[in-house]
Protein backbone atom coordinates (compact mmCIF):
# COMPACT_ATOMS: atom_id res chain seq x y z
CA UNK A 1 0.00 0.00 0.00
CA UNK A 2 1.29 3.80 -0.84
CA UNK A 3 2.55 5.92 1.89
CA UNK A 4 0.59 8.60 0.88
CA UNK A 5 -2.58 5.97 0.85
CA UNK A 6 -1.85 4.71 3.51
CA UNK A 7 -1.60 8.09 5.36
CA UNK A 8 -5.01 8.80 4.07
CA UNK A 9 -6.89 5.38 5.90
CA UNK A 10 -4.64 6.40 9.34
CA UNK A 11 -6.01 10.13 9.19
CA UNK A 12 -9.74 8.95 8.01
CA UNK A 13 -9.73 5.99 10.29
CA UNK A 14 -8.51 8.32 12.94
CA UNK A 15 -10.88 10.95 12.91
CA UNK A 16 -14.10 8.56 12.80
CA UNK A 17 -12.75 7.12 16.10
CA UNK A 18 -12.50 10.71 17.50
CA UNK A 19 -15.63 11.67 16.40
CA UNK A 20 -17.11 7.87 18.25
CA UNK A 21 -15.06 8.81 21.33
CA UNK A 22 -16.32 12.50 21.80
CA UNK A 23 -20.10 11.83 21.13
CA UNK A 24 -19.81 9.36 24.51
CA UNK A 25 -17.74 11.60 26.01
CA UNK A 26 -20.42 14.11 27.21
CA UNK A 27 -23.77 14.03 29.26
CA UNK A 28 -26.16 16.06 26.67
CA UNK A 29 -29.94 17.32 27.04
CA UNK A 30 -32.62 15.09 26.33
CA UNK A 31 -35.78 15.54 24.70
CA UNK A 32 -38.62 14.02 26.73
CA UNK A 33 -42.51 12.90 25.05
CA UNK A 34 -45.00 15.48 25.92
CA UNK A 35 -47.90 13.00 26.15
CA UNK A 36 -51.26 14.58 25.70
CA UNK A 37 -55.18 13.79 25.69
CA UNK A 38 -56.08 10.31 26.12
CA UNK A 39 -56.89 6.91 25.04
CA UNK A 40 -57.71 6.70 21.29
CA UNK A 41 -59.02 3.37 20.87
CA UNK A 42 -62.19 3.13 21.18
CA UNK A 43 -62.26 -0.62 21.93
CA UNK A 44 -60.19 -2.54 24.69
CA UNK A 45 -56.80 -1.67 23.39
CA UNK A 46 -54.97 1.69 23.90
CA UNK A 47 -53.44 4.15 22.01
CA UNK A 48 -52.08 7.31 22.49
CA UNK A 49 -50.04 10.33 21.30
CA UNK A 50 -47.36 12.69 21.71
CA UNK A 51 -44.87 15.45 21.10
CA UNK A 52 -41.37 15.68 20.95
CA UNK A 53 -39.95 19.05 20.04
CA UNK A 54 -36.10 18.94 19.27
CA UNK A 55 -33.90 22.49 18.45
CA UNK A 56 -35.32 22.04 14.82
CA UNK A 57 -37.96 19.77 14.60
CA UNK A 58 -41.41 18.89 16.15
CA UNK A 59 -41.92 14.31 16.28
CA UNK A 60 -45.03 13.28 16.47
CA UNK A 61 -45.10 9.86 18.74
CA UNK A 62 -47.71 7.20 18.87
CA UNK A 63 -48.23 4.55 21.32
CA UNK A 64 -50.58 1.65 20.68
CA UNK A 65 -51.59 -1.67 23.11
CA UNK A 66 -53.80 -3.80 21.64
CA UNK A 67 -54.07 -5.10 25.52
CA UNK A 68 -54.80 -1.76 26.99
CA UNK A 69 -52.79 -0.37 29.88
CA UNK A 70 -52.71 -0.07 33.58
CA UNK A 71 -53.07 4.00 33.69
CA UNK A 72 -51.98 7.01 31.44
CA UNK A 73 -50.99 10.12 32.89
CA UNK A 74 -50.35 12.97 30.51
CA UNK A 75 -50.66 15.72 32.85
CA UNK A 76 -50.47 16.38 36.48
CA UNK A 77 -50.52 13.79 38.96
CA UNK A 78 -47.62 12.10 40.36
CA UNK A 79 -43.80 12.66 39.49
CA UNK A 80 -42.75 8.84 39.24
CA UNK A 81 -39.03 9.90 38.18
CA UNK A 82 -38.25 11.49 41.05
CA UNK A 83 -34.93 9.53 43.13
CA UNK A 84 -34.62 8.50 46.55
CA UNK A 85 -32.19 8.31 48.52
CA UNK A 86 -28.69 9.75 48.12
CA UNK A 87 -26.60 9.85 44.88
CA UNK A 88 -27.68 11.04 41.21
CA UNK A 89 -30.60 10.39 39.04
CA UNK A 90 -31.68 6.94 37.78
CA UNK A 91 -32.60 8.26 34.37
CA UNK A 92 -29.46 10.62 34.00
CA UNK A 93 -26.10 8.74 33.02
CA UNK A 94 -22.62 9.69 31.04
CA UNK A 95 -25.08 10.20 28.19
CA UNK A 96 -28.01 11.23 29.37
CA UNK A 97 -27.71 15.30 31.68
CA UNK A 98 -31.93 15.57 32.65
CA UNK A 99 -34.51 13.18 33.95
CA UNK A 100 -37.86 12.68 32.08
CA UNK A 101 -39.45 16.37 32.13
CA UNK A 102 -42.57 16.51 34.57
CA UNK A 103 -44.71 14.15 35.34
CA UNK A 104 -45.62 12.42 31.58
CA UNK A 105 -45.79 8.43 32.05
CA UNK A 106 -47.65 5.64 30.33
CA UNK A 107 -48.02 2.47 32.87
CA UNK A 108 -48.21 -0.91 31.67
CA UNK A 109 -50.12 -3.70 33.12
CA UNK A 110 -50.51 -6.58 30.73
CA UNK A 111 -48.22 -9.30 28.56
CA UNK A 112 -48.06 -8.78 25.20
CA UNK A 113 -46.51 -6.70 22.45
CA UNK A 114 -46.96 -2.86 21.67
CA UNK A 115 -45.14 -0.09 19.43
CA UNK A 116 -44.03 3.12 19.15
CA UNK A 117 -44.25 5.10 16.18
CA UNK A 118 -42.76 8.37 15.68
CA UNK A 119 -43.17 10.69 12.66
CA UNK A 120 -40.03 10.79 11.30
CA UNK A 121 -36.58 8.62 12.03
CA UNK A 122 -34.69 9.36 15.58
CA UNK A 123 -31.39 8.52 16.32
CA UNK A 124 -30.23 6.63 19.56
CA UNK A 125 -34.03 7.21 21.81
CA UNK A 126 -33.76 6.86 25.41
CA UNK A 127 -36.44 4.85 27.12
CA UNK A 128 -36.94 5.78 30.94
CA UNK A 129 -38.50 2.81 32.47
CA UNK A 130 -40.00 2.44 35.84
CA UNK A 131 -41.28 -0.20 38.77
CA UNK A 132 -40.04 -3.03 36.23
CA UNK A 133 -40.98 -5.39 39.27
CA UNK A 134 -40.81 -9.22 38.23
CA UNK A 135 -41.58 -8.05 34.97
CA UNK A 136 -39.19 -7.76 31.54
CA UNK A 137 -39.37 -6.05 28.08
CA UNK A 138 -38.62 -7.93 24.92
CA UNK A 139 -37.72 -5.71 22.31
CA UNK A 140 -36.67 -5.56 18.45
CA UNK A 141 -33.77 -2.92 18.65
CA UNK A 142 -30.91 -3.06 20.02
CA UNK A 143 -30.01 -1.44 23.39
CA UNK A 144 -27.45 -0.51 25.74
CA UNK A 145 -28.36 0.14 29.80
CA UNK A 146 -27.62 3.28 30.73
CA UNK A 147 -28.65 3.56 33.95
CA UNK A 148 -30.07 1.64 37.01
CA UNK A 149 -31.32 3.19 40.42
CA UNK A 150 -29.54 1.83 43.59
CA UNK A 151 -26.31 1.58 41.22
CA UNK A 152 -22.75 2.89 40.53
CA UNK A 153 -24.31 6.25 42.70
CA UNK A 154 -27.44 6.80 41.40
CA UNK A 155 -30.31 7.26 43.90
CA UNK A 156 -32.91 4.30 43.87
CA UNK A 157 -36.22 4.82 41.98
CA UNK A 158 -39.88 6.07 43.41
CA UNK A 159 -40.50 2.65 44.96
CA UNK A 160 -37.54 1.48 45.49
CA UNK A 161 -33.96 -0.63 43.95
CA UNK A 162 -33.27 -3.28 41.98
CA UNK A 163 -31.41 -4.75 39.29
CA UNK A 164 -31.68 -5.49 35.17
CA UNK A 165 -30.09 -7.09 32.87
CA UNK A 166 -29.66 -7.44 28.79
CA UNK A 167 -30.49 -10.96 27.35
CA UNK A 168 -30.06 -11.19 23.80
CA UNK A 169 -32.22 -14.21 22.45
CA UNK A 170 -31.16 -15.80 18.78
CA UNK A 171 -35.17 -16.69 17.70
CA UNK A 172 -33.36 -17.90 13.86
CA UNK A 173 -33.33 -16.76 10.28
CA UNK A 174 -30.96 -13.89 11.90
CA UNK A 175 -33.76 -11.97 13.82
CA UNK A 176 -33.04 -11.54 17.41
CA UNK A 177 -34.85 -10.66 20.48
CA UNK A 178 -33.26 -7.88 22.67
CA UNK A 179 -34.76 -8.53 26.64
CA UNK A 180 -34.21 -6.49 29.28
CA UNK A 181 -35.09 -8.39 32.99
CA UNK A 182 -35.87 -7.50 36.02
CA UNK A 183 -32.97 -9.99 38.08
CA UNK A 184 -33.40 -9.20 41.92
CA UNK A 185 -29.52 -7.69 42.82
CA UNK A 186 -30.21 -4.99 45.22
CA UNK A 187 -33.83 -5.03 45.42
CA UNK A 188 -37.11 -5.67 43.41
CA UNK A 189 -37.89 -2.58 41.73
CA UNK A 190 -35.69 -1.42 38.44
CA UNK A 191 -35.71 2.01 37.31
CA UNK A 192 -33.58 3.38 34.61
CA UNK A 193 -32.78 3.76 31.22
CA UNK A 194 -31.39 2.33 28.55
CA UNK A 195 -30.38 3.48 24.64
CA UNK A 196 -31.66 1.95 21.41
CA UNK A 197 -28.66 1.86 18.89
CA UNK A 198 -29.20 3.34 15.53
CA UNK A 199 -31.96 5.76 13.64
CA UNK A 200 -35.83 4.77 13.04
CA UNK A 201 -38.91 5.73 13.70
CA UNK A 202 -40.55 2.49 15.00
CA UNK A 203 -39.77 0.28 18.29
CA UNK A 204 -42.11 -2.69 18.89
CA UNK A 205 -41.52 -4.87 22.47
CA UNK A 206 -43.01 -7.61 24.95
CA UNK A 207 -44.47 -6.74 28.23
CA UNK A 208 -43.80 -10.55 29.46
CA UNK A 209 -46.10 -10.31 32.28
CA UNK A 210 -49.06 -9.22 33.38
CA UNK A 211 -48.14 -7.29 36.50
CA UNK A 212 -49.42 -3.56 37.70
CA UNK A 213 -47.82 -1.88 37.27
CA UNK A 214 -44.93 -0.80 35.70
CA UNK A 215 -44.07 2.29 33.28
CA UNK A 216 -42.32 4.13 30.52
CA UNK A 217 -41.54 7.24 28.28
CA UNK A 218 -39.23 7.89 25.34
CA UNK A 219 -36.39 10.91 25.28
CA UNK A 220 -34.10 11.59 22.17
CA UNK A 221 -31.19 13.79 21.51
CA UNK A 222 -32.61 14.39 18.33
CA UNK A 223 -33.88 13.24 14.91
CA UNK A 224 -31.43 11.20 12.83
CA UNK A 225 -31.06 14.33 10.20
CA UNK A 226 -29.67 16.31 13.67
CA UNK A 227 -27.95 13.62 15.42
CA UNK A 228 -25.14 10.77 13.90
CA UNK A 229 -26.70 7.69 15.13
CA UNK A 230 -24.61 5.09 17.29
CA UNK A 231 -22.60 3.47 15.02
CA UNK A 232 -23.88 -0.91 14.23
CA UNK A 233 -21.45 -3.50 15.47
CA UNK A 234 -21.13 -4.08 11.60
CA UNK A 235 -19.52 -0.40 11.90
CA UNK A 236 -17.09 -0.84 14.43
CA UNK A 237 -16.26 -4.05 13.30
CA UNK A 238 -15.00 -2.46 10.16
CA UNK A 239 -13.06 -0.05 11.84
CA UNK A 240 -11.09 -2.03 13.83
CA UNK A 241 -10.36 -4.53 11.01
CA UNK A 242 -9.34 -1.14 9.02
CA UNK A 243 -6.82 -0.50 12.06
CA UNK A 244 -5.44 -3.82 11.83
CA UNK A 245 -4.93 -3.69 8.73
CA UNK A 246 -3.33 -0.53 8.46
CA UNK A 247 -0.58 -2.09 11.51
CA UNK A 248 -0.10 -4.59 9.34
CA UNK A 249 0.88 -2.98 6.45
CA UNK A 250 3.10 -0.31 8.63
CA UNK A 251 5.36 -3.36 9.92
CA UNK A 252 5.79 -5.07 6.71
CA UNK A 253 7.48 -1.91 5.94
CA UNK A 254 9.50 -1.84 8.67
CA UNK A 255 10.46 -5.38 7.97
CA UNK A 256 11.75 -4.70 4.33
Amino acid sequence: MPKKMISNVVRALGATSLALGCAGAQAVPFFWTDWTGADLDPGPGFSAQGTITTPTSTVGVTYTNASGVGFYQPSGGIDYYVGVGAGTSPYTSAIVDNRPTGTDIVALSQAGTQTLQFTEAIANPVFAFVSLNRNGYAFDQDFDILSIGGTDGHACGYWGCGGASKVVVDLGGGNFEYQLNSNNVGGTEPHGTLQFKGAFSTVTWRSSTNEYWNGFTVGVQGTAAEVPAIPEPSTMALLGLGLAAVGVVQRRRKAR
